[in-house]
């Protein structure tokens, strides 16, 4: 009975102790971890969902470099992620490392807004509203934002990761209770974008920049143990992979034997590394190449030997393998977001050339747009958690209602629609421009909300894309290196803002040749915006 008031998965409580099934961990544990991921991306929604604004009317940028700074910015956020998951997995654990760089992300957030609040600090605008910001001025702004980029890589790949250890797989109930985790962390991230798209957005274009920016600095650093469960950190990740790398090709002169038996003891194999917690991986039957670094040599026999290149087990072998086979599902969210970045950039530029009026006298921000996106995610994740999948759960037999890649499937194709209901919308914009004669008219006589089909599409396409492959990439993880592999998920947020940086600057050098029209021209009354859209969606 004793045993049973523990946990069986390795998971320990604050002080070290080994945890209490009662009282750590489960959802009494959530609360604390989603709600400083819900504050996290207050702050970073906070920012980019205006952020190409800000580029273009407070540091008086170009169309051009607004958009590729916002997506090069944003892509960074998620390419740190890696730093974070080596050394969450390697030396600090998880709660340190989220709480280390919470630091460091706070830190950003304030020069952020001192660079909006004081004097000296903030551009001098003229009377018609044009900046001309100085060099120091540009500077400390982009410090804040590199700041920013760093300190999330500290709690991207670690928050979603340590809310899943609450939950132990040895306990069916608990293990069932993980799929539901995904979905509500994924809905309690729009809450904070919510938030950032309607109120923090209309605070920075009516109010101010300082408070728009000051409020999510306050919410980041009000981000919060008794009741959390706790994994230790091992060796390097990156270590035990390269160790199996450099086995193999030490190695590449031995044959597998049929019998594995003196290569894999146990189908099972339950083994202790070092000051690893106890990881159970299921051992495969495939005769890869890898296999040849459990192959025991005669160099290896030899007692007292030590190199550390050379003991290799069994585990770390599979987990390599673990591995590989992810990286054929990673390309395919780089297309899907390089479609989701246009939201935070053109979709924006593409709003402020139109009728912003809703009713009379309110003037909706274009950015806000995007709480149509968000409110499709926040109504769309409840209904699929509670109502798709028991239904598709009768049908496909699987636990969760469809598979991961299943769902990532179903995501997918979204994209290709939203993509070309927003070039049709360019294309209806430009034909009225050129009709009436629109071409210096800052805002045209066409409703922005005419750009809520596009958001909307998106939205539906996220609920299924972004937490269905937040969700492989957790549990298709060996349990050593779940940070890392989580951070593969917003490596591909990282690349496909990448490739939307790397399209922008192809399509621009390309469609000014010969004297063209620019597709993302400053005023793209004169553009041909719509081509990119379809181009995004071939």
């Amino acid at each position: 009975m004793e045993e049973e008031a523990y946990t069986k998965d390795g998971t320990a409580d604050f002080c070290g102790k080994p945890a209490i099934r009662n009282k750590t961990g489960t959802w009494r544990a959530c609360p604390y971890i989603i709600g400083n991921e819900c504050c996290e991306r207050l702050a970073y929604y906070g920012i980019n969902t205006n952020l190409v604004n800000c580029l273009k009317f407070r540091l008086n940028e170009r169309n051009v470099v607004a958009v590729n700074c916002v997506t090069s910015w944003s892509g960074t956020c998620y390419a740190t992620p890696l730093i974070g998951a080596f050394l969450a997995d390697a030396y600090l654990g998880r709660y340190w490392t989220i709480a280390s760089f919470s630091i460091i992300y706070v830190l950003g957030m304030t020069l952020l807004t001192l660079s909006a609040i004081v004097h000296g600090l903030k551009p001098v605008c003229n009377e018609t509203e044009v900046c001309s910001p100085t060099a120091l001025q540009t500077s400390e702004f982009f410090t804040g934002l590199c700041l920013i980029a760093f300190g999330t890589g500290g709690i991207k790949p670690c928050v979603s990761s340590f809310g899943a250890d609450q939950f132990d797989d040895s306990d069916m109930k608990e293990k069932q209770s993980k799929s539901s985790f995904f979905n509500w962390f994924y809905f309690l991230i729009y809450i904070g974008a919510f938030i950032a798209s309607t109120v923090l957005v209309w605070i920075q274009t009516n109010v101010g920049w300082g408070w728009g920016f000051g409020i999510p600095a306050v919410a980041m650093a009000l981000a919060g143990q008794d009741c959390i469960e706790f994994r230790k950190p091992g060796r390097s990740p990156l270590t035990r992979i390269c160790q199996v790398v450099v086995a193999c090709f030490r190695k590449i002169n031995f044959e597998v034997p049929a019998d594995k038996s003196p290569v894999y003891a146990l189908f099972y194999t339950l083994i202790v590394l070092l000051d690893w917690c106890a990881v159970l991986v299921l051992v495969g039957d495939s005769n890869s190449f890898l296999d040849k670094a459990a192959v025991e040599t005669q160099a290896d026999r030899i007692k007292g030997l030590i190199n550390q290149w050379r003991p290799y087990t069994v585990t770390q072998v599979e987990e390599l393998k673990s591995i590989i086979r992810l990286l054929p599902t990673w390309p395919t969210g780089i297309i899907f977001t390089t479609v989701y970045s246009q939201m935070g950039t053109l979709f924006v530029l593409q709003g402020n050339t139109m009728d912003l009026h809703m009713g009379k006298s309110f003037e909706i921000p274009s950015a806000s747009l995007s709480l149509f996106d968000t409110v499709n995610v926040i109504f769309w994740v409840p209904i699929y958690d509670r109502l798709i999948v028991p239904f598709a759960r009768k049908f496909t037999g699987q636990k969760n209602g469809f598979t991961q890649l299943q769902r990532m499937g179903i995501g997918l194709p979204r994209s290709i629609f939203a993509m070309l209901i927003a070039g049709t919308l360019e294309l209806v914009r430009l034909g009225i421009v050129r009709k009436y004669d629109y071409y210096e008219v800052k805002q045209m006589p066409l409703s922005i909300f005419w750009q809520v089909p596009q958001y909307f599409i998106i939205g539906c396409a996220e609920v299924f894309t972004f937490a269905g492959q937040l969700e492989f990439f957790f549990e298709q993880a060996p349990d050593a290196m779940r940070s890392l592999c989580s951070a593969l998920s917003p490596t591909t947020v990282a690349l496909g803002n990448y490739l939307s940086t790397l399209l922008v600057n192809i399509v621009t050098d390309l469609s000014t040749r010969h004297g063209n029209a620019w597709w993302i021209p400053d005023n793209l009354n004169y553009g041909n915006l719509h081509y990119f859209f379809w181009l995004l969606a071939g």
